[in-house]
């Protein structure tokens, strides 16, 4: 078995680099600097023709500071550190946009926020001590993949294929019970962006999809089991896959064979086991469905929302806003070898990514026409060291992943939806923040390193402000907030300056632009 999955996925990629290998053998730093940048424009290009036709002006560019802040937590997952704002608002080169965001995706940041976006795009949330402690398992894998910048295709040939329990996606298989229903509806979301599970019981009355569908899906996932008395909630969970095991119709005895949803390819032409079957048909270069999929997420992930939306629903009901963009940006995937850092790069590059999220008229254009950048909450885990960088409580980068006191924050501010320009943030969660750890411990003079260093005699009021509001915010306070926090700290006793300084800081952490990616 494990001989014959070995050559299967050495043949997957030999062909895979056979196919490619032409566009990419010779091609030097600057060649590519130069493609992703022609895709970039070629993305402005088209986004705006789609706005001339609709006669809406877009948002002009953000200023320096929210671009950093912005990218900094779309491709690392965090704010920027004072010291990295400075930097980059002094710069005058032309491409320092261009090196800020290559800087990010090959920083060590940046494989982590990925694992854990793709974590909680995988599995759903959980405040079970023994999930949490797998989920770690899945964390770390990932973490590995992004970090080598695996090609997607074979990220998700391994994902499908995994027997190893002490591999991460082993716990994806345990976490679904080894049901070929429920593994049959995930992986179809996950990787096709396809909502099949609507079709389990009956034909789908809106869509395309039928009974035989979604069980011709699940027919890939029926021939696996556990070997011997492996526990379904040990971390460790080995998978194996039989030779035997079928699903059928609900309330019939109708043997449903595999079959690759939406297309008439046949899988018997493919060898190895079922679920080898499916990655051959789903990593192919011609896959209708793998592909877009993975370019909707990367275009949802930096812009708030795909070109389909909600970015796994990529029904062919489901009709994109900007079809001919969503084509050629998939090609250019391809093209780069399933590139997925390139491709976030690429749309980090754009006009498009860096316009402002401010209104630009009050007849708001919408939100699928991208006229500006949608505004997005933070996810828990950004917000967690968002204050933790603020409070320089940890070096930067440093993500304490099994720290309880983050565990415990993340599960109370962890919400219902996972579309993150939806704010389902409730009352609980405010209280979590204004009160609680870590803000708390951030605010307060005798815990909060940053509070400590602003101290210094030396320092004016303003110099302090401008620190905390780098700090928080990426950018310097105006003229009106500089009046307003200067009379503050000036009515403030002088053994209660540390106090006030404190309070100022409380009040930045707690507000709307902090918690938010705008």
């Amino acid at each position: 078995m494990l001989r014959m999955r070995h050559a299967l996925s050495c043949w997957l990629v030999l062909t895979s680099w056979l196919l490619l290998a032409p566009l990419h053998a010779e091609t030097s730093d600057e060649d590519r600097q130069a493609e992703m940048q022609a895709m970039a424009d070629r993305i402005d290009a088209l986004v705006q023709a789609r706005l001339d036709a609709e006669n809406i002006q877009p948002a002009p560019l953000a200023s320096d500071g929210e671009f950093l802040r912005r990218v900094s937590l779309d491709l690392v997952g965090s704010i920027p550190t004072v010291a990295q704002t400075r930097a980059y608002l002094q710069d005058t080169a032309p491409d320092k946009r261009q090196k800020l965001v290559e800087s990010l995706v090959h920083s060590p940041a940046h494989p982590t926020h990925m694992a854990t976006t793709w974590r909680s795009l995988i599995l759903e949330p959980t405040d079970d001590p023994l999930s949490l402690q797998n989920e770690s398992g899945l964390q770390t894998w990932l973490r590995g993949k992004f970090a080598q910048n695996v090609r997607y295709d074979r990220l998700v040939e391994e994902f499908l294929t995994a027997t190893q329990g002490n591999d991460g996606p082993g716990y994806f298989y345990a976490a679904q019970e080894l049901k070929p229903e429920l593994l049959a509806a995930e992986t179809s979301r996950i990787f096709l962006g396809l909502r099949l599970e609507c079709a389990q019981c009956h034909d789908h009355p809106f869509d395309r999809w039928k009974q035989h569908d979604f069980w011709g899906m699940a027919a890939f996932f029926a021939q696996l089991e556990r070997p011997g008395d492996n526990n379904i909630g040990l971390a460790r969970f080995d998978i194996v896959d039989r030779n035997r095991g079928e699903v059928t119709l609900p309330e019939s005895d109708e043997v449903v064979p595999p079959a690759f949803p939406g297309t008439t390819v046949s899988y018997a032409s493919l060898g190895g086991t079922r679920r080898q079957q499916l990655a051959i048909w789903m990593v192919s270069r011609d896959n209708p469905f793998m592909p877009r999929r993975a370019v909707n997420w990367a275009w949802s992930h930096m812009m708030g929302r795909g070109f389909v939306h909600p970015a796994d629903d990529m029904s062919p009901q489901n009709k994109p806003s900007h079809p001919e963009l969503l084509d050629e940006l998939t090609t250019y995937f391809i093209r780069s070898g399933f590139d997925l850092r390139q491709l976030l790069q690429t749309i980090a590059l754009t006009e498009t990514y860096a316009r402002s999220s401010e209104a630009v008229s009050q007849s708001q254009a919408p939100d699928e026409l991208f006229a500006r950048m949608a505004v997005k909450s933070l996810t828990p885990e950004q917000l967690f060291d968002a204050l933790l960088k603020v409070g320089l409580l940890q070096p930067p980068n440093a993500m304490v992943e099994n720290d309880p006191q983050r565990s415990q924050f993340v599960a109370r501010m962890r919400t219902a939806g996972k579309d993150r320009t939806e704010f389902d943030t409730g009352m609980p969660q405010a209280l979590a923040v204004m009160n609680g750890p870590p803000v708390s411990t951030a605010t307060n003079v005798e815990t909060s390193g940053l509070l400590k260093a602003m101290s210094a005699p030396f320092l004016s009021d303003e110099q302090r402000l401008n620190v905390l509001f780098l700090a928080a915010y990426s950018r310097t306070p105006n003229q009106q907030e500089l009046d307003r926090y200067k009379q503050f700290l000036a009515e403030a006793e002088p053994d209660q300056q540390s106090a006030a300084l404190g309070d100022v800081l409380w009040v930045l952490a707690n507000s709307a632009e902090f918690m938010l990616n705008h």
